[in-house]
């Protein structure tokens, strides 16, 4: 996003302060941690994130939220987040574009089966009402969708490092558990995110545009008439 002109300023919770409102800013990026989109009472500034990510969606800035973002984003526009049935979702995989994606300005360029890097193991049980499904993958449904004409929210990562998730992979050995064998070998991870940053790197440029108006946002979906 820096290389597509973007001045960024990084709030690392809860060591900084939660500004009160989306006033001031263009955009609004919200990463992952390892806790519950909802575990309020060991992080009680969720709720100032969800209060935030709300305020975003509601005004539709240009919001991306990844992984535990993407499920506080949904949380708190009226989506569920629940303890993922089909156990973890760890390692380097493929999502496929639905087909909402191939219209969408920021997913359309993206390939069918683009590369992504999972390592979570709650899952967005349902998403917010209006919300346009852009991708999925075979062991859990939502894995991209997109909110009015401006808002993301992406379960999986695109911006992490081999050192990031070999990190991840020693301080939460149940999630890493679940990938397939080989999957955090150093070199298969330094493969791995050659492919991501080749995917996903212009979709960053493509955000960066989209905040700075240089990008036309999504057409909204047209409504359906009742039948009677």
């Amino acid at each position: 996003m820096a290389e597509a002109g973007a001045e960024l300023q990084l709030l690392r919770m809860p060591a900084d302060e939660m500004p009160e409102d989306i006033d001031g800013y263009d955009g609004l990026v919200c990463l992952g941690g390892g806790m519950g989109a909802q575990d309020d009472t060991a992080h009680p500034w969720l709720a100032d994130v969800r209060r935030l990510l709300a305020r975003a969606a509601a005004r539709d800035v240009p919001t991306l939220g990844v992984c535990l973002g993407a499920q506080l984003l949904a949380v708190a526009t009226g989506g569920s987040v629940v303890p993922g049935d089909r156990g973890p979702e760890a390692g380097p995989g493929l999502v496929s574009k639905k087909d909402a994606a191939w219209t969408d300005p920021l997913f359309a360029d993206l390939p069918l089966l683009p590369d992504v890097l999972q390592f979570h193991a709650d899952a967005i049980e349902t998403l917010p009402g209006q919300a346009e499904l852009l991708a999925s993958s075979p062991q859990y449904r939502n894995q991209a969708f997109r909110l009015n004409r401006r808002v993301y929210g992406i379960q999986f990562h695109i911006e992490t490092t081999p050192e990031v998730v070999l990190d991840w992979v020693a301080n939460a050995p149940k999630v890493a558990a679940a990938a397939k064998a080989g999957a955090f070998d150093r070199q298969s991870l330094v493969q791995a995110h050659a492919d991501l940053a080749q995917t996903w790197r212009p979709f960053a440029h493509r955000f960066a545009d989209l905040v700075a108006g240089r990008l036309e946002p999504a057409n909204r979906k047209p409504r359906s008439l009742p039948l009677t």
